[in-house]
């Protein structure tokens, strides 16, 4: 690695700073805000949703996609890279303004599951892990749409096609695993592709334009 690539490296580097910040965050406000506070984001048709443990996978898998979105954009793409974390900041940090100024929960989750087995094991480990506080907007939702953007965004892929249909379908079934797991409600995976709308605009504005632009 040349002198100017370790200079390059670094100054990508800094634009992960606000990760620590925003995990700090999170847990706080996990701890500081009850459930009994908050405003209900279930709407009618969240019950009319079924329970499927088997979406616990790719709801897990979100931690491994957005390092993954990373490491690949990091080493390929520096431009593509800075996009993805400033995408990933802007999102992070207006779902925690959202949560202050909103306190939100949702009281979707079974009591008792409809099935024992491995995966919904998982699943309740899942509850104890993650409150049912701080929903609306889901951080899944944006957090996978991110990772998707950043790898369809990402220039010297290998297999660009193959990478960019996996992470769309990746985020898709990312986003449906938050309701299907009872995580969150409709409502906030709504709220979760609004936000990443808004985000994705001036992040990706000139990308976007370029798809749009006749040829």
């Amino acid at each position: 690695m040349t002198s100017y690539q370790r200079a390059l490296a670094r100054k990508n580097l800094r634009y992960t700073l606000w990760i620590p910040i925003y995990m700090a965050t999170f847990f706080l406000l996990e701890r500081l805000l009850p459930a009994s506070i908050c405003w209900n984001t279930e709407m009618p048709i969240d019950r009319a949703i079924p329970f499927c443990e088997w979406f616990v996978i790719p709801y897990g898998f979100w931690f491994l996609f957005q390092i993954l979105a990373g490491i690949c954009t990091f080493r390929r793409d520096g431009a593509a890279f800075r996009r993805y974390m400033c995408f990933m900041a802007i999102t992070f940090f207006s779902s925690v303004l959202i949560w202050v100024l909103v306190p939100n929960a949702q009281n979707l989750r079974p009591h008792v599951f409809p099935r024992d087995n491995l995966l919904t094991d998982i699943v309740a480990m899942v509850y104890r892990v993650d409150t049912n506080t701080n929903v609306f907007p889901s951080v899944h939702v944006v957090g996978s749409i991110g990772a998707a953007l950043a790898l369809m965004d990402c220039r010297n892929l290998r297999h660009p096609r193959a990478v960019r249909f996996l992470s769309v379908v990746t985020a898709v079934a990312i986003c449906l695993s938050t309701v299907l797991i009872k995580q969150h409600s409709l409502l906030d995976m709504l709220g979760g592709l609004a936000l990443s709308a808004v985000a994705a605009a001036p992040v990706y504005y000139r990308q976007f334009r370029s798809v749009l632009e006749p040829v």
